[in-house]
């Protein structure tokens, strides 16, 4: 057990081990924001659609399914921002020329503020479990967001999406993190191919343009849901 524990601190001391935990996380993170998107994209299709896919989740394993999830998620978060962290430092202190100067690095503007996003999208997740599932300073757990799905009482998750982005300030805050999002996303992707050894020099314009394409998709996807509420009035 010591040794194992020894060679798992040793991967994880090295900068090729963080960068492995890095991208391991981001890919996780980035299959959990495609699939998220689409669930509450299902708000389009109805109360019954979104409301079904709601109660699902929340029956999964007697109800542990979805804070397994949750869990996970945080954790997930959390691993990829602290070994970041402490890969952009390692990394910073290797550049550092016999002068205690930073040597130069040409790096897109996304790349210099991953930390940043990161730190502003975990506030973000924060904020969002305790609006919509942990439900703080709201009414989300009263009768009146119950409904009947199939003979069933059930959360209404519809008419709670509806309401929390019918409050202006949650919309605005949704969008500017969907926004900061996209631009984490188009460096990370991109990244995770290349730290994976999946990326060669003629394939990498390639997985470039696919991390622009996937955070395109990603705040496109996920801000017509406040806007339509907000600004158009859907669900009003």
């Amino acid at each position: 057990m010591s040794a194992v524990f020894d060679s798992l601190s040793r991967f994880y001391a090295s900068s090729i081990g963080k960068k492995i935990l890095v991208a391991l996380t981001g890919a996780a993170l980035v299959v959990f924001v495609l699939g998220h998107m689409i669930g509450n994209l299902l708000v389009f299709a109805g109360p019954d659609a979104i409301n079904e896919y709601g109660h699902l989740l929340q029956t999964a394993l007697h109800g542990g399914g979805v804070w397994i999830a949750r869990l996970g998620l945080l954790a997930a978060v959390g691993i990829h921002i602290i070994a970041t962290i402490q890969l952009t430092r390692q990394n910073r202190a290797a550049r550092l020329d016999r002068y205690g100067k930073e040597a130069s690095q040409v790096s897109s503007k996304s790349s210099r503020t991953m930390i940043w996003s990161g730190l502003t999208i975990l506030a973000f997740i924060i904020y969002h479990l305790l609006h919509f599932t942990v439900r703080v300073g709201n009414e989300y757990n009263s009768a009146a967001y119950k409904t009947t799905l199939h003979g069933e009482e059930v959360h209404n998750v519809y008419k709670m999406v509806i309401d929390g982005f019918s409050w202006a300030p949650a919309s605005i805050f949704y969008v500017i993190a969907m926004l900061l999002l996209s631009s984490h996303l188009s460096h990370g992707v991109s990244s995770l191919f290349q730290t994976l050894g999946l990326a060669t020099h003629r394939t990498e314009p390639l997985f470039k343009k696919l991390g622009h394409a996937f955070a395109l998709l990603i705040v496109v996807g996920n801000c017509s849901i406040p806007l339509a509420i907000l600004v158009f009035g859907y669900g009003r």
